[in-house]
């Protein structure tokens, strides 16, 4: 994206001159060991980031299913970037938001695209350093150091340092490489970490094997992942966080009355034998329903783990006298064994469709224009406060009206951020047991 100043200064003008939630946080917060009460999440990250997927899913996931109202996210995408690019950056980008926590994604543009050689990696790593000192400088107490994704097996195209045939592989090998980079630093630093690398490659090997090679999970020009590619990475960044994945349980009792799990953001608004009548502040993740599109969500769900570690809506069943049983939640119906039902079944999973669809929805669009405004906030407006250093040094005048666009370009973004909570509305849904 190119911004002249020509059309930056009108709208500084602009911007100059212009002038809650539904959903309760839980006492004790899901994740709160890295995102303490009250915390500010910035996602960061080149091209990859800027696409707003993965960073969509995560913040959706934060405030949704894990019931995290209490937080607020911005992502920094930049599309090109290496990770000195943002070190470059940080201090001045950061500013008005003031996150406390924040996860990176680097590595891509950082391996050069050709093979791992020494001097990558030492670059590699001195920039992650000053990407985490950046960071800290400017408040933030956590920083998830992510690795970088992979590149497609089959879409990554032939590259004149590598070896004919060999370019996906071997580059795939430098982005292992960088992501070790990644685990030794986090290690070193007393920082969380995040391998975004190692479930790509092991969804994607077994995605391929299924489906076909020309099946894509890192894009189809072998860099940038659809939305089935980004819901791995936002599933890898998640556990990074500390995301246990228990968005709720109900226990049905097939003589008696339905029970509640310890997750908070459920309600039992009535029950009696064989059903469960609920509402709920806080949803499963809902995915795209196509299991053969690679530019769908649900598409990789049987190739790793994101039901079975970030998704779980357990239902049990007690007392059950036959040897199977429908289960009907919203317009689905499926049939369970008692063992199944008695060890507990993840609703999740079963179901691709749930009663929280439409609501889901809503919330996910919602992120995803708050998100669009943040790129467009940074890449044209905040970042290029710094061409101005010397100017607001000497010129009080200045530096007070490009304080003020920032705070103005901050109330337009929390304006969104509020739309988005606006969104979070309890659903109301009924399980009901029928013995076979």
């Amino acid at each position: 994206m190119k911004t002249t100043f020509r059309f930056l200064t009108p709208l500084l003008l602009f911007l100059v001159s212009s002038g809650s939630s539904r959903a309760q946080s839980p006492a004790a917060p899901v994740g709160a060991a890295i995102l303490p009460q009250g915390s500010r999440l910035a996602i960061i990250g080149d091209s990859i980031t800027e696409q707003k997927l993965y960073s969509k899913f995560m913040e959706t996931y934060l405030l949704a299913c894990a019931g995290r109202t209490d937080l607020r996210v911005f992502q920094y995408g930049w599309s090109g970037e290496t990770a000195g690019g943002f070190a470059n950056r940080a201090e001045n980008d950061i500013l008005g938001f003031n996150p406390t926590v924040a996860t990176t994604c680097y590595g891509m543009n950082d391996g050069a695209y050709r093979p791992f050689e020494a001097a990558i990696g030492k670059n590699y790593e001195t920039t992650m350093r000053a990407v985490v000192a950046h960071l800290q400088a400017g408040g933030v107490k956590t920083v998830v150091l992510g690795t970088p994704g992979a590149v497609d097996t089959h879409y990554f195209k032939d590259k004149g340092s590598f070896p004919p045939g060999e370019s996906a592989n071997g580059y795939n090998d430098s982005l292992a490489r960088l992501g070790e980079i990644d685990r030794r630093l986090a290690g070193e630093l007393g920082q969380p970490f995040a391998d975004v690398h190692g479930p790509m490659i092991e969804a994607m090997a077994k995605a391929k094997a299924a489906l076909g090679d020309a099946f894509d999970v890192c894009g189809r020009d072998g860099v940038h992942p659809g939305p089935n590619g980004h819901l791995i990475m936002a599933y890898a960044l998640l556990k990074g966080l500390g995301l246990d994945g228990a968005i709720g349980s109900v226990t049905i009792d097939m003589k008696g009355p339905a029970t509640l799990g310890k997750e908070t953001g459920h309600t039992l608004t009535g029950s009696g034998a064989g059903q469960a009548d609920l509402e709920s502040t806080r949803y499963p993740f809902c995915f795209d329903a196509d299991p053969k599109n690679s530019a769908s969500t649900s598409s990789l769900l049987p190739f790793f783990s994101f039901n079975q570690d970030l998704n779980r809506f357990v239902l049990r069943v007690t007392n059950l006298d036959a040897a199977k049983a429908a289960v009907t939640w919203g317009a689905e119906t499926h049939e369970f064994t008692r063992e199944q039902l008695a060890a507990g079944v993840n609703l999740a999973a079963a179901f691709s469709q749930t009663p929280f669809e439409t609501a889901f929805k809503e919330v996910m669009n919602a992120v995803a224009a708050k998100q669009a405004f943040e790129t467009v906030m940074i890449k044209g407006f905040i970042t290029n406060f710094r061409a101005f250093k010397t100017e607001m040094e000497t010129d009080p005048e200045l530096a007070k009206a490009l304080q003020t666009a920032r705070e103005r370009l901050m109330a337009r973004q929390q304006q969104l951020d509020e739309a988005v909570r606006t969104r979070l509305v309890p659903v109301k849904h009924t399980l009901t047991v029928k013995a076979l």
